[in-house]
């Protein structure tokens, strides 16, 4: 190997990284098409003039298995192999590949442009629960915490209390009356 040479085991860990990234079930031996477009786009692989991701998809259906959806880490070499030559033209396809190594060693999958949680001024004015009115004033307390089952059913008085009864003496004494 060449002196400024990368050596596989390197590359094999930022593939496992890879490999791993965005799959709870993945074991880092496999790699499946998404994250091989993303180790490409994220280690600068994808140029936007040599290779773009129609070409990294192209090569990722030459290299896996007819009915396969992931990659080895053989299959992922064989498949950098082919990429190399296209990504560094006018160099021999040991030297462009020596180099397609060099910018995807030491590299991790980027959480860049992922949507970040929305806290904005807006939001704490639609969430501020002392200006409700209406119905759903009802379902919080005074501190703002909600209220549960108490704040969304009417829960029926069955006391047998008659709130507007008029009337001179009790229900009773109406009853023996008559």
């Amino acid at each position: 190997m060449a002196a400024g040479s990368v050596s596989q085991a390197e590359v094999q860990t930022s593939f496992q990284k890879f490999a791993v990234h965005g799959d709870t079930k993945a074991t880092g031996k496999e790699m499946n098409g998404k994250n091989f477009a993303k180790i490409c786009k994220d280690c600068h692989i994808i140029d936007g003039k040599n290779v773009t991701t129609t070409d990294v998809d192209i090569v990722f259906s030459k290299v896996k298995a007819k009915s396969a959806r992931v990659i080895t880490f053989e299959q992922f070499t064989q498949a950098l192999t082919e990429l190399a030559p296209k990504r560094f033209k006018g160099k021999s396809k040991e030297e462009a590949l020596q180099q397609l190594y060099g910018l995807i060693v030491g590299k991790e999958p980027a959480n860049a442009g992922v949507t970040k949680v929305a806290k904005a001024a807006a939001v704490d004015r639609l969430t501020d629960t002392t200006k409700y009115t209406g119905a759903h004033k009802e379902r919080f307390d005074d501190s703002g915490k909600g209220k549960g089952k108490a704040g969304r059913e009417d829960i029926p008085d069955s006391s047998g209390y008659v709130a507007a009864y008029k009337g001179s003496g009790s229900y009773d004494d109406k009853v023996k009356e008559a």
